[in-house]
């Protein structure tokens, strides 16, 4: 059932953005005309199996089909994509949407970027633990250590998360790691918790030597956050808007084949990025689906969910006032909802 509800889903949402491409690019002829355009695309987080889907969509020829060329590489969370974005060492990035609500609304980042499709409809951030660590509830974190990638999401939004849990930002000290060594400093015992996706749990896991984990997701105390999506600087969305559609009519394809089909998506996660494991990439994939599909819809980016999620942000003292909706989504090339 959920299969099928993904790809009605999928199959509403890019017939939408064909329909506009094939009005702005004049349809069949001039495609066949079209120059390639050649990009660079940066991951959120790494090469993790939560972002395969930009690897199948580079391999299953939905990018070449649109008249793209690809250089997919990993990221190293929010506040890195966004100054390669700013500096214009990429054109697209996954960042996690809340992350780029923080950056934009403190007022220091030097670029202008907006959002063009979601990729989760609800926010993946987590605290991730071990279950033998008796950590329950996020008020067991007061007084330890938590590890995560300076200006990641799961850092950026711990303020936000810890105030409406009702435990004090600072009592927790976090400690800086590269993406790919989060897991790890966990297993080793080096830190109480890390901040992870929830569906990284196997990959966790696997790293701590099959131990069990436990998750303290964000969004069981911050309501109407987005997780990740991609993101576009302002001068190639008023420059080239067509090559913005056609990018996210890709991607989105990518990523809806890739929930229909999560163990081929491990597997060419794994051609692509040898090191990456093609079962734990399968598992975080298909562990996906419940994100990226809510209410049946992809890429869906909603004018009043951005609102109410600037408004939590604000409240919890996370970003001052001021930030509006559009200053986060481009709605004119965004899915909208039906």
């Amino acid at each position: 059932m959920r299969n099928r509800l993904a790809r009605r889903a999928g199959t509403a949402v890019l017939a939408g953005l064909l329909a506009v491409t094939a009005g702005c690019t004049g349809g069949d002829a001039e495609e066949g005309a079209r120059e390639v355009d050649k990009v660079t695309y940066l991951t959120a987080f790494a090469s993790f199996g939560r972002e395969a889907y930009a690897w199948v969509a580079l391999e299953k020829g939905f990018f070449r089909d649109r008249g793209i060329e690809v250089e997919i590489k990993p990221g190293q969370g929010s506040a890195d994509n966004l100054k390669l974005l700013a500096a214009g060492q990429a054109q697209f990035s996954a960042n996690d949407l809340s992350g780029v609500m923080i950056t934009l609304g403190q007022g220091d980042y030097q670029g202008d970027v907006r959002a063009v499709a979601a990729i989760q409809q609800r926010t993946l951030n987590s605290i991730t633990v071990l279950e033998s660590s008796g950590i329950t509830t996020p008020a067991d974190l007061v007084g330890k250590r938590v590890g995560g990638v300076p200006g990641g999401a799961p850092m950026l939004l711990w303020p936000a998360y810890a105030k409406l849990a009702g435990i004090d930002p600072a009592s927790v000290q976090w400690v800086n790691s590269p993406a790919q060594q989060t897991p790890g400093l966990l297993a080793a015992g080096r830190v109480d918790g890390i901040g992870q996706f929830t569906v990284a749990r196997g990959t966790v896991e696997k790293a701590a030597q099959g131990r069990p984990v436990r998750l303290l997701p964000y969004s069981d105390v911050i309501a109407d956050l987005y997780g990740n999506a991609v993101i576009a600087p302002m001068t190639l969305i008023r420059d080239d808007p067509d090559l913005v559609r056609r990018f996210s009519e890709a991607i989105l394809e990518g990523l809806i084949y890739s929930i229909d089909h999560p163990d081929e998506a491990g597997q060419i996660l794994h051609k692509h990025v040898p090191s990456a494991d093609p079962q734990a990439a399968a598992q975080e994939v298909a562990l996906m689906q419940p994100y990226v599909f809510a209410n049946a819809r992809a890429g869906v980016l909603d004018t009043g969910r951005i609102a109410r999620a600037i408004a939590v942000l604000q409240g919890a003292g996370t970003i001052p006032a001021g930030l509006a909706p559009d200053q986060v989504v481009a709605f004119d090339l965004a899915p909208a909802p039906a």
